[in-house]
């Protein structure tokens, strides 16, 4: 058998173990009537939810088969997003973004959907928005008859939700309760789900609570045989060459071979890459293809991993003196994780986890390898276990030791949240790292961020001066401006409220565009006894984004605090749904204050509990439920219960300090508790 390149080389009809992509739609065959109606159902109906087993062709559907059909003049679609938590840290301009910098209440499944519908927004902004505020503050389409466009919102592979990281759910709560929330609002807005079966009933009630009976489920199978028979002959229309009807008979029994009796189908994943093979393995001059030509090419799992070791063989001839077996480990061992999933890894700019990144667009050409502007990973899930069995036995926890591929090494441990792992990686690339100021500057930042994670404040501030210094030297500024940032949020947290005002001065500075700079600088002139400043401040920021959710969560705070209650009402409703304790119990307070009750109501003992168990050691939170005891008592003059609960509550404010009370608050609490 020829494995060459033979046969028309200018074009490859079949896509092999990748997924579709939209600007495959031209080779995108057998799926039309399901494409059709899928749009229509995303179009008709409040909520579509797609789904099928894995391997189906659930994104392929999406990408090629249902984008391509929508009128741009008549629909609004925003790109197809996903809500993992994907990369460890997000990266911006080249460089690993400070955590410590994001607004401490961001939801990291709404950051990672606004991030896919807007990639070129500042994370710091996507992270103090939500669903609600980002989709509002797009400008409004019209048809043209003057009506309103239909806005299409796609979520891929949903079941990431649904992982067994029992710290995500209170996020995935919050994330749900905003999607309900950005669909009440906007009757416009047109949801489509896609779900693998296996989490189908785990999304189910949740599909009900968004949008009541206005949803609809649609199964993806296999591809029936008529759909199998379309999909092999519709992408080589054109290319001089056809198949003879026993060459397509012959394929179709192979792949149908493992179907359900009376039930013949075929998995879309296998069938790609059964035909890109016979396709590479047709001698020059074929134009009809005959059950001959088919022969040897078994429609079995073997397959795929023949397919992979003809394509990173290509790839090895070209760059490594043929050395398959080398590219195959490097492959195993840097995009597939101990649990035999699939890994995403930053590029770098000359290297990329120890191998040139020359070789690294060769197996993107290849369809081995996608990626995007920042990262890399495998292609399609079906590559994994062709390239392991490929590889032969690889020890996929192993690494080398230059500094960059040690790096990559902690970020792939990290995304494992293997915390121990990534910072052992990450500080044996710093002892190895010579002379490349960049590099090192990210692996402090990268420490900088495992130790934020920790809330080991001390080490974070220490690793973010050191890559500031660095940047500076290299004169990137706005690398710099995100560290200060983050280390005013860090001096905060260390109720350190002087040095966090100094740090985000300077970082307005330096990163004058960027309103998340000036809510954190308020919140820092709050913390450090300035809170008319504070108020003012973030008021200049919410006139000129009146939809920043951290700006209204800080200005409901702090006017809370102030006794404005009705005004911070105002803005803490608009910021809902508030999940951030001080935040909720701020809430809690300004709703108490106005409430002509003796009593505060079962919601407000309700939010301002789930604040305290949420934050036990916080201040301002013990204070706000101090405060509310005390407006109880003024009520009832009789409830010494009330009022022994406010000064408790307060001395316990006193103590906190994590964020401990800013300094215009402690004589108040001071007065409250008995001890001034």
């Amino acid at each position: 058998m020829n494995w060459g390149s033979g046969g028309p080389a200018a074009h490859q009809p079949y896509v092999g173990l990748r997924a579709f992509r939209a600007d495959d739609a031209y080779r995108f065959f057998g799926r039309e009537r399901a494409a059709h109606d899928l749009a229509a159902h995303w179009q008709a109906n409040r909520l579509t939810i797609l789904h099928g087993p894995s391997g189906a062709g659930k994104t392929s559907l999406l990408q090629a088969g249902v984008l391509p059909l929508l009128d741009p003049e008549t629909t609004d679609t925003l790109p197809v997003g996903r809500v993992s938590y994907g990369s460890a840290f997000p990266v911006v301009d080249g460089a690993t973004y400070p955590t410590a910098a994001l607004p401490p209440q961001h939801n990291p499944h709404v950051f990672a959907l606004l991030s896919a519908w807007a990639p070129r927004e500042s994370p710091a902004r996507l992270a103090g928005l939500t669903l609600e505020s980002f989709l509002r503050s797009r400008p409004a389409r019209q048809d043209p008859y003057g009506d309103p466009m239909l806005v299409l919102l796609a979520i891929d592979q949903a079941e990431e939700l649904f992982d067994d990281f029992a710290q995500r759910q209170v996020y995935r709560e919050w994330f749900l309760d905003q999607l309900k929330r950005a669909l009440d609002a906007d009757k416009n807005l047109r949801l489509l789900m896609c779900v693998r079966d296996d989490h189908l009933a785990s999304i189910m009630p949740y599909g009900r609570k968004l949008v009541a009976n206005d949803h609809r489920r649609v199964r993806l199978d296999a591809l029936a045989r008529e759909e199998a028979r379309e999909a092999i002959t519709g992408p080589v229309r054109g290319t001089g060459r056809v198949y003879d009807r026993a060459a397509v008979d012959r394929l179709l029994r192979d792949l149908t071979a493992d179907s359900p009796p009376g039930e013949p189908r075929a998995e879309p994943v296998r069938l790609q890459t059964a035909c890109s093979m016979l396709w590479r393995s047709l001698p020059p001059g074929v134009r009809t293809i005959t059950e001959a030509h088919v022969g040897d090419i078994a429609v079995t799992d073997k397959q795929g991993t023949t397919y992979c070791e003809l394509k990173v063989g290509e790839v090895a001839a070209a760059h490594l003196d043929g050395d398959t077996g080398r590219l195959l480990s490097w492959l195993a061992r840097t995009f597939v994780t101990q649990l035999v999933t699939r890994r995403r890894v930053r590029v770098r700019d000359h290297v990329t986890a120890g191998m040139d990144n020359v070789i690294i667009e060769a197996l993107v050409r290849r369809d081995i390898l996608l990626r995007d502007a920042e990262w890399c990973e495998l292609a399609h899930d079906r590559l994994i276990q062709p390239i392991l069995q490929a590889a032969g036995p690889v020890d996929l926890s192993a690494s080398g030791t230059d500094p960059d591929d040690l790096l990559g090494s902690a970020e792939l441990a990290l995304r494992d949240r293997d915390l121990e792992q990534a910072k052992a990686q990450a500080r044996a690339a710093l002892d190895r790292v010579r002379g490349d100021r960049r590099l090192e500057a990210e692996i402090h930042t990268f420490l900088g961020n495992i130790a934020h994670q920790e809330q080991e404040y001390a080490d974070s501030i220490e690793h973010y001066l050191r890559a500031a210094e660095l940047f500076e030297s290299l004169s990137a500024f706005d690398a710099v401006g995100r560290l200060l940032v983050g280390m005013g949020w860090l001096r905060l947290a260390q109720g350190r409220p002087d040095l966090a005002v100094d740090e985000l001065n300077i970082a307005q500075g330096r990163y004058r565009h960027d309103l998340s700079i000036k809510t954190a600088f308020a919140w820092a002139l709050w913390h450090d006894g300035a809170p008319a400043l504070a108020r003012d401040t973030v008021t200049g920021v919410l006139e000129q984004d009146g939809d920043a959710l951290d700006a209204l969560q800080a200005r409901g705070e702090i006017l809370a605090s102030m006794g404005e209650s009705a005004a911070a009402l105002a803005d803490l409703e608009r910021a809902s749904p508030l999940q951030w304790p001080s935040t909720k119990a701020a809430h809690a307070l300004a709703s108490a204050r106005l409430a002509d009750v003796q009593e505060p109501t079962p919601p407000i003992k309700k939010e301002i509990r789930e604040a305290l168990d949420d934050a036990p050691d916080s201040g301002p939170v013990w204070l706000y439920s101090a405060w509310i005891n005390l407006a109880q008592a003024e009520r009832d003059v009789a409830d010494e219960t009330a009022r022994d609960t406010a000064r408790e509550h307060a001395r316990r404010a006193l103590k906190a300090r994590s964020p401990s009370l800013p300094r215009h608050l402690k004589d108040e609490a001071r007065t409250l508790s008995g001890e001034s």
